[in-house]
């Protein structure tokens, strides 16, 4: 393997990579391997055909794309590490020479990390709001309390209000034709989650137990199933109960119940405590944002599109491991707004940008610094980890290769230099 770097504008750079013909050849016998029980001619048994035999019947290329994805990854990951560039997204490959008994010949273009020229970052100054905490917000917070403690109970004298859960049948038809995954039975329904499209739930208000309902409704021009894009669907609806959710009485009896206090009054101040504690931990952090946002907008870097796209992929990716950790799907997600994964991070991307950006001035900052993070200063970050987690500390440590401790001692000087200019600003 040999490959030549061209860098291009933007910090991005593009590498030319030669795989030599007898290794792209062996690459061609391992996807015949790989293959061969997938082709049939006459007179041979499925799976024994020999590989000329196949080339000659299917074309000399049948085995290229295959060839080339055996060899492409350690083709590629070779050369990007004898490089020594700093790369910060996927490659963008592009296939520029591949035929028998010659070099195998393709591109990588890739975004690199950009440099970045840094502004005054000392002694920065912000505006900050104080901390206060209303009886309005003691009060929100209760309430969530009396939510998560409340009881769903059937309603039997009225018809289905805003907040109501109605179990319903459905069934949705685009033109008189029932559509695929459009049909539901005993579905519970909280009217006002907006977790059916369009204004279906609102449709519903008013309707009683038994009632059957036309609702018509239009999917979102971006709506995940293609075939149901834009269009016009009227959902056949059946009211089978009607519940409501009855939050409990804020008494002591409730407080004693819920929590280590005695009193209503005792109970109040400690919410109030809580809720002190999580505006002034908001207030630090949006102060430390504030300052950031200032520096980046002091400082210069350029970042390359496809550093941006990686990180809104990134960002996808973790939010759907959220949902999972909490029992939910990316694809339930998707389904009820109407998005795609590619919409979905085109959303991100302004985010993504000021997420790499922030990185980029703080990492130069650390640099400039010369934050060091030492052996001791990852032993002590893994100790709290491990007391987090209920493990073992040597446990965890040895779960830790090289690169993840290169990883945790950039996070910890990245926290350093937030440190610094937070201790700094003004």
């Amino acid at each position: 393997m040999s490959f030549t770097v061209e860098t291009l504008e933007n910090n991005t750079a593009k590498f030319t990579i030669t795989v030599d013909a007898a290794k792209f050849e062996d690459a061609i016998k391992k996807a015949y391997e790989k293959k061969k029980g997938e082709f049939s001619v006459p007179g041979f048994r499925k799976g024994k055909v020999p590989q000329n035999m196949v080339e000659k019947m299917y074309g000399a290329g049948v085995f290229y794309e295959e060839a080339a994805n055996i060899c492409m990854p350690e083709a590629y990951d070779e050369a990007a590490t004898e490089s020594g560039l700093e790369i910060v997204s996927r490659p963008e490959v592009d296939v520029t020479q591949i035929e028998k008994g010659k070099d195998f010949i393709f591109t990588a273009t890739v975004a690199l990390k950009p440099e970045v020229e840094l502004g005054e970052y000392k002694g920065v100054e912000v505006e900050t709001s104080p901390v206060e905490v209303t009886d309005e917000d003691i009060e929100a917070e209760i309430n969530k309390v009396r939510e998560q403690n409340s009881r769903i109970v059937p309603v039997e004298d009225r018809a289905i209000e805003d907040g109501d859960i109605a179990n319903i049948n459905f069934e949705g038809f685009i033109d008189g034709v029932a559509f695929d995954g459009g049909k539901g039975e005993d579905y519970a329904l909280t009217i006002g989650s907006h977790s059916f499209i369009d204004t279906f739930e609102e449709q519903l208000i008013g309707k009683n137990v038994g009632d059957k309902v036309d609702v018509n409704v239009t999917f979102p021009e971006q709506y995940q199933a293609a075939e149901l894009a834009g269009k016009p669907a009227t959902f056949k609806v059946e009211i089978l109960s009607i519940k409501k959710k009855e939050l409990p009485e804020v008494d002591e009896d409730f407080v004693q119940d819920i929590s280590e206090f005695d009193t209503v009054d005792e109970y109040k101040e400690d919410v109030k405590k809580t809720i002190t504690e999580r505006k002034e931990n908001a207030a630090k952090v949006e102060k430390e944002n504030k300052i950031i946002e200032k520096i980046i907008e002091d400082s210069k870097m350029e970042i390359p599109d496809a550093m941006v796209d990686e990180q809104a992929r990134m960002m996808v990716n973790e939010m759907a491991q959220n949902m999972q950790a909490q029992g939910f799907t990316i694809q339930q997600y998707m389904q009820m707004t109407g998005l795609t994964a590619e919409t979905m991070a085109e959303q991100m991307k302004p985010q993504a940008l000021k997420r790499i950006q922030s990185r980029l001035v703080l990492e130069a900052i650390a640099a400039a610094e010369k934050i060091e993070i030492s052996d001791e200063n990852v032993d002590e970050q893994l100790q709290k980890m491990a007391e987090n987690y209920q493990m073992e500390f040597e446990t965890l440590k040895g779960y830790m290769g090289e690169n993840e401790i290169k990883q945790m001692k950039s996070d910890l000087a990245v926290q350093k230099a937030v440190d610094l200019i937070v201790e700094q600003a003004k």
